[in-house]
This record gives structure tokens, C-alpha cells and sequence, in this order.
């Protein structure tokens, strides 16, 4: 849906839309020159939002109750999805070069993407505690099959789940259809779907390992650093299929056409 939620006659920040698109690390530099303070702020949204899911599924391991794992997946996963689709639509926005002040836009963009991300949140949540608690059991069973199982199943939760969230914030469109994109989007650009996995895993995974010293990390690059490194590689590919800027370039040439 944020891919209609604009404004061009609001001033705001922005680059000169004559001016050549850097690639890679200049591309990188770019965006966090102009756009990190909007990605921190947005990412730390979808931190505070992501602490009901982390402690109801911490709950439910300690406890060893699948009860408790359900509500905090479905119920956690709910609240946390919309504030992770305004981080998707900040970067999203950053990656299009949209000029605009950063609140306006992630206020209406949070609200348009408000219903249609919480089926999304709700399966991601319970999927992924679903893997946690199995997980963590898995440890005292040293099963190899098992941990080789859910490793793919996290690998497959991470790659599909970029595309799920960058829909909700750029199309409108039923869960059914979101689903059925991601996972033809995730087959069509596997080499991009990949690189995009491996800096979640290895920013997740990165964390995971030196904790609890990198929590100070986690809290400053929260979920903005894998998100920004995750869509830096799947945008060529969503650009293509849903030709994004195309369609904002001729709606933006309708909106000067009509202005008074």
C-alpha cells in the first residue's frame, strides 16, 4: 500500500532525480548518508513492537508450554508486523530515492498497512516460535535430521518473509496473493533471495553468538542494518516484477498534469 501513499508537494529530503544511481557499497554509503537517523527510528519501532513475541516465546521455552508459544506467536507477531512494514517502508522509500519528512510518511504508511499485515504477523509469529521451541528442545535430543529440518525451515521463513513485508508495503493485495507472489519471487531471484538470507543470518547469527555483549549493537542497528542489507538485494527484483517506479513516475507526471 505505501507504494500510493505519497506526496510530492511536500518538501523534504531527497536527491536529484537526474542523477545517477550508485551501485554496492557506494549505493550503501548513500542511502546511509541521507536516511540512517529514519532507518534507526523505524527500526527501533519494530524493536520495542518485536518484545511481546521475544518474551512470550522465551515464556513458553522456559516453561515448556505450547500454549503460551501460540498466543505469543499469533498475539506478538500481530503487533509486531505492522511496525516491521514501516520499517520496510522507510527503506523501501530510501532504495526509490522518494523525497518527503520521514514521520508524515511512516504515520500513513503505518496506517494503510495496519489490517493487511497482521495475517502476515500472525503465521511469521507462529512459525517462527513454532522453530525456537523446537529448537531449544532439540539440544537435549542432539538430532541432526531434526537441525538440519529447521534450518532450512528458518532459512525458507527469512527469504519468503522479505517479499511478504515489502508487499504489504507497496501493494494491496490479499494475504493469499502476497503469499503466492513471495514464494514465485523468492524462486524467479534466488541468487538476490539468497544474499539477502545470508545478511540476515549472519547479522542474527552474528548477535546471537556474542551475546549478551552485543546487545548494545542490536539495540543501535535493531532491525534496520539486515532489513536495509536484505531489500538492497531483492529491490532489483521487486522493481522488475512490480515495475514500482515506473508506476510512481507516471502517477507523479499525473499529479503535476492536474495541479492547479
Amino acid at each position: 500500500m505505501g507504494l500510493f501513499n505519497f506526496n510530492y508537494d511536500r518538501p523534504g529530503p531527497g536527491v536529484s532525480p537526474d542523477a545517477p544511481r550508485k551501485k554496492g557499497a557506494r549505493r550503501l554509503l548513500e542511502v546511509l548518508g541521507r536516511d540512517m537517523w529514519d532507518f534507526f527510528r523505524a527500526g527501533l519501532l519494530a524493536l520495542i513492537s518485536a518484545l511481546p513475541f521475544v518474551i512470550g516465546v522465551w515464556f513458553s521455552i522456559a516453561t515448556h508450554a505450547l500454549l503460551p508459544l501460540l498466543i505469543a506467536g499469533v498475539l506478538g507477531g500481530m503487533i509486531a508486523a505492522p511496525q516491521l512494514c514501516g520499517l520496510y517502508d522507510t527503506i523501501l522509500r530510501s532504495l526509490r530515492d522518494e523525497p518527503g519528512f520521514w514521520w508524515a510518511t511512516y504515520r500513513r504508511a503505518w496506517k494503510a498497512n495496519l489490517k493487511p499485515a497482521l495475517a502476515p504477523g500472525a503465521v511469521g509469529g507462529v512459525l517462527l516460535g513454532m522453530q525456537a521451541f523446537v529448537a531449544t528442545h532439540l539440544v537435549l535430543e542432539d538430532n541432526a535430521a531434526v537441525g538440519v529440518a529447521l534450518l532450512l525451515g528458518v532459512l525458507c521463513i527469512l527469504g519468503l518473509g522479505q517479499y511478504v513485508l515489502a508487499q504489504v508495503a507497496l501493494l494491496n493485495m490479499g494475504f493469499v496473493g502476497i503469499m503466492r507472489n513471495a514464494v514465485l519471487l523468492f524462486l524467479a531471484y534466488l541468487p538476490r533471495t539468497l544474499l539477502g538470507i545470508v545478511w540476515q543470518v549472519a547479522y542474527w547469527g552474528a548477535a546471537a553468538l556474542l551475546y549478551p555483549l552485543s546487545m548494545p549493537v542490536v539495540v543501535l542497528c535493531n532491525f534496520w542494518v539486515p532489513t536495509l542489507l536484505s531489500l538492497m538485494a531483492v529491490y532489483p527484483g521487486l522493481d522488475k516484477s512490480f515495475s514500482i517506479e515506473e508506476n510512481i513516475r507516471k502517477m507523479r507526471e499525473e499529479q503535476l498534469q492536474n495541479r492547479p
